[in-house]
């Protein structure tokens, strides 16, 4: 929500706002404290194995980077799609 006084001065405020949504949710898989879900799977798998935050952003950075190229992706076509 600390962005959201930018949403405004963009051209288009709908795209502005499905932008900082989906970039918001896909980048709490960068790090464990990301989400609480992330946390709440962490601490769950503690019992079988431990899981320590740099194994978990190994996975999480390229997760986090392929996931926001599609949704930006997504977006893109979606948007230019309406402009035709």
């Amino acid at each position: 929500m600390v962005l959201k006084s930018f949403v405004p001065s963009f051209t288009n405020q709908h795209q502005g706002w499905l932008v900082l949504a989906m970039s918001s949710t896909l980048a709490g898989n960068l790090t464990v404290t990301g989400s609480v879900a992330n946390i709440i799977v962490i601490e769950r798998a503690k019992l079988k194995r431990k899981i320590t935050f740099m194994q978990y952003l190994r996975v999480g950075v390229p997760i986090t980077l392929l996931t926001l190229l599609v949704g930006w992706l997504w977006l893109a076509a979606c948007f230019l799609t309406q402009r035709v």
